[in-house]
């Protein structure tokens, strides 16, 4: 048959599937990792030159290439990176130290010009930091003696700033005292601070693309940030209007139906036995919660540090727990809590699709939730013992901090990839047997790429090391934080939410499946490239800006699709609910699913497109408006997905007596009541006003203390108050207890065999018949063995001889 692809064989299922469908996957994927590889030898081969040495006018080093590389590890190790920023990547509360060097060193040579009789000291000084003196063929950068003078002035506020025996800025007192660690913190801030100014090679404009915006050295936006600002703009609207043309077009055929059976009886929680494995995820649920918790007390105090720097509710509360160590844990717990559902996810529906457990599989669950334990714990002592500075620590694998998102040291990091091997390999023992009968582009198959999409793509990670240069060290991170996270996990959540509800006779596995290769075109059109505009100014060079500003806006056509469908998705378990007696179990998880998708909009998709243009991510980069942002994809996307599918899996864990229903549903309201009050509230309007405050005033400013706890701004922080308490107290508490009851009180696990991608459902003759499309014997409730297996898909084909 023309345009289908179809598989033939005694061994495995056929299907059927448009040749468009794997030909448009196949395209968007090598055509976006082709461009990917482009981009990675651009940035190892074109990104901002780390010198051998820089000397002064004398030819006496002022530092060297080893000492930028010392001083980097420190700024990682002692978790400034999760205080303050460089090159605009990093927390919020301490300075960007790129802008902040740049501002020091300029203003330090203007009143040294002005002392020494020049006439124009203003124009002299942009002069001076924005001619290139790097000779490419020795390695040499040349600084001038005003240059020199002015390192050796910023090495004295640093020391000062560091060395501050008290906790006033939230970091522990004198958290750096040693000459030489702040001469090479003060040589990796002066580099960031020069390619900051310098003019590339051949070009007007410096090598971040005159970022930090600092008229003091003639830092405004380049023609490219202008251009392809209003280019991803236009590329939004053509790509909005040709979805809506298209879904116009074929809104029958695409996106989420229900398969119209005439009844489904769903069996209820007490009537359904589990396997072994599947009673050991309560415990992993259980974790997640108790991280889940950990993780909102940690961004409460967090956020107690904006509105109140000096004290917590009078305990100096920095001397414990400074900055920069509770955001260390609170970003690590926000990826380790959500992951570890996913995990979980994982492993419960795997004997479902496969039909039976494998022996001894539940010993395997337990050793992964034992590793995932023992990487938590490590890796948290070892980021509290690297930001406390313990000498005998220093350079260990075991205790190094790293970059922001990837702050677990090395061998944790390395011991977390091996874990997620370790999972996927859990999953394919599972439904191996299910694996040699089926087509793979089958559901199964898809189930499994997807997860091992995971580990693959979260051990890119390992590339970007606490000695990598910093441009080549943020591309490959943001593989991790943008692409691990935005696309790939997006990727999982779409087979897993498929999956579950082909599996609960709401969507037939055709529908399915095309809705799984819908979401990959749609999301790696534009998000693999889209990765790049995290690396607008780190460095890079400017095509690096252009591709992903371009192809970042196509971003957020998949997340408008999503929500032109939300309320079909909405309404699918309701209908299931109403065709028979049995009521829906799935309540507050599909609930969850759908805030997801209300998140994903809103979060992902209008705050993310907010910030990634370049032109206002030139003035908003660091500022609460990227917090808005990651808090509303985090939280909002792949927090609420985990909750929800814990609720899906606990709902036959827990005996249906002790079913804490009213607790589901306070817990869903309070974290995304809680959610919204903080994104709403606070974030907002403090990030918009910060923006503001950028562009008017200047970026440096809108980044200091002083700024950020101006009268004004501390309300505004206050009154995050009221949606942390919601969303710990409502939301965070009761899921907790919720987990606590499946570990308690959860069934006795006694099923080996279940039926196949069957979610506990008993169909009637006539629903099984709509379902398959063939004739089904009175009162046997079941098809032909040979037609069951995706006999949905081929429901007008002929009968086979």
């Amino acid at each position: 048959m023309p345009g289908q692809a179809q598989v033939n064989g005694s061994d495995r299922a056929r299907l059927r599937l448009s040749k468009g469908w794997v030909q448009g996957v196949a395209l968007v994927m090598v055509f976006g990792f082709f461009v990917m590889g482009m981009l990675a030898l651009r940035t190892y081969t074109d990104s901002m030159p780390l010198p051998e040495r820089v000397t002064g006018p004398g030819g006496d080093v002022v530092y060297t290439r080893a000492e930028v590389t010392a001083g980097q590890q420190t700024f990682l190790r002692r978790g400034l990176q999760q205080y303050g920023s460089v090159m605009g990547h990093g927390a919020y509360l301490g300075p960007d130290y790129t802008a902040e060097y740049l501002r020091i060193s300029a203003e330090h040579i203007k009143g040294r010009l002005a002392a020494s009789g020049q006439q124009e000291p203003i124009e002299a000084t942009k002069r001076m930091l924005r001619e290139n003196r790097y000779d490419k063929a020795s390695g040499e950068l040349a600084f001038t003696a005003e240059q020199v003078s002015a390192f050796e002035d910023a090495k004295k506020h640093y020391a000062d700033f560091f060395g501050t025996d008290s906790t006033r800025y939230g970091l522990l007192p004198e958290v750096i005292t040693d000459p030489r660690e702040i001469h090479e913190l003060t040589a990796f801030f002066s580099w960031t601070a020069w390619a900051s100014a310098a003019e590339r090679p051949g070009h007007s404009y410096s090598y971040t693309n005159n970022w930090p915006p600092e008229p003091r050295v003639d830092n405004t936006p380049t023609a490219d940030i202008v251009v392809w600002s209003g280019l991803s703009l236009t590329a939004l609207l053509v790509g909005l209007g040709a979805l809506f043309a298209l879904y116009g077009r074929w809104s029958r055929t695409i996106g989420w139906h229900a398969a119209e059976q005439p009844a489904l009886a769903f069996r209820q929680p007490g009537e359904v036995q589990i396997t072994k494995a599947q009673k050991v995820t309560a415990w992993f649920f259980f974790v997640v919660a108790a991280l889940f918790l950990g993780q909102t007390l940690l961004g409460g105090a967090i956020e107690h540090y904006r509105a109140d720097l000096s004290t917590f509710f009078g305990i100096d509360l920095a001397r414990v727990l400074p900055f920069n160590l509770a955001r260390t844990w609170h970003v690590q717990l926000a990826l380790f809590w959500t992951a570890a559902a996913f995990l979980a996810a994982g492993v419960y529906l795997t004997p479902i699709i496969a039909g039976r457990e494998p022996r001894r599989q539940h010993w395997l669950a337990w050793g992964l939730l034992g590793a995932l334990v023992i990487v938590v714990v490590g890796s948290l002592t070892g980021e509290a013992v690297s930001i406390f500075g313990a000498d005998w620590a220093k350079g260990s694998i075991f205790f190094d901090q790293q970059w922001e998102y990837l702050d677990l040291p090395r061998f944790w990091q390395a011991l977390l990839v091996i874990g997620l091997f370790l999972w996927i390999a859990i999953v394919y023992r599972g439904i191996r047997s299910r694996l040699k009968t089926e087509h793979r582009l089958n559901m199964p198959w898809l189930f499994l790429y997807a997860g091992l999409a995971i580990p693959a793509f979260y051990a890119v990670g390992m590339l970007a090391s606490a000695q990598s240069h910093l441009t080549v060290a943020e591309f490959w991170r943001f593989w991790v934080v943008h692409l691990w996270v935005e696309d790939f996990l997006e990727l999982f959540t779409t087979v897993m939410v498929a999956y579950i509800f082909v599996m609960l006779g709401v969507v037939r596995r055709q529908i399915a499946i095309q809705i799984i290769f819908l979401d990959v075109i749609l999301y790696s059109a534009g998000g693999v490239i889209g990765t790049m505009h995290h690396l607008y100014f780190s460095g890079t060079p400017v095509e690096h800006m252009a591709l992903g500003a371009f192809f970042s806006a196509l971003e957020v056509i998949p997340l408008t699709f999503l929500t032109v469908e939300a309320w079909t998705f909405l309404q699918l378990g309701s209908r299931q609910q109403n065709r028979g007696n049995a009521p829906f179990p799935h309540r507050w998880a599909v609930m969850f699913l759908v805030a997801v998708g209300f998140w994903n909009f809103v979060g992902a998709g209008v705050f993310g497109f907010l910030i990634n243009l370049p032109i206002v991510s030139y003035y908003q980069i660091g500022t609460a408006l990227t917090a808005n942002h990651g808090h509303g994809a985090m939280m909002g996307v792949y927090g609420m997905l985990a909750v929800g599918l814990s609720l899906f899996a606990l709902r036959y864990i827990i005996p249906a007596a002790r079913w804490p229903d009213r607790l589901a549903k306070l817990s869903f309201w309070s974290l995304n009541i809680g959610l919204a009050w903080m994104m709403f509230v606070t974030l907002l309007p403090l990030g918009i006003l910060q923006l503001w405050h950028s562009v008017n005033d200047g970026y440096f400013e809108a980044r200091t203390l002083g700024y950020l706890t101006e009268p004004g701004n501390a309300v505004l922080e206050w009154l995050r108050m009221p949606g942390d308490v919601i969303m710990i107290v409502g939301g965070a508490l009761p899921f907790l207890w919720i987990t606590y009851l499946g570990i308690r009180h959860g069934i006795t696990p006694a099923a080996t065999q279940l039926q196949p991608e069957t979610l506990y459902v008993e169909e009637t003759d006539h629903a099984a018949q709509d379902r398959t499309g063939l004739p089904v014997a009175v009162g046997t409730g079941e098809p032909p063995a040979s037609r069951r297996r995706y006999a949905s898909d081929r429901r007008n084909e002929p009968e086979e001889p």
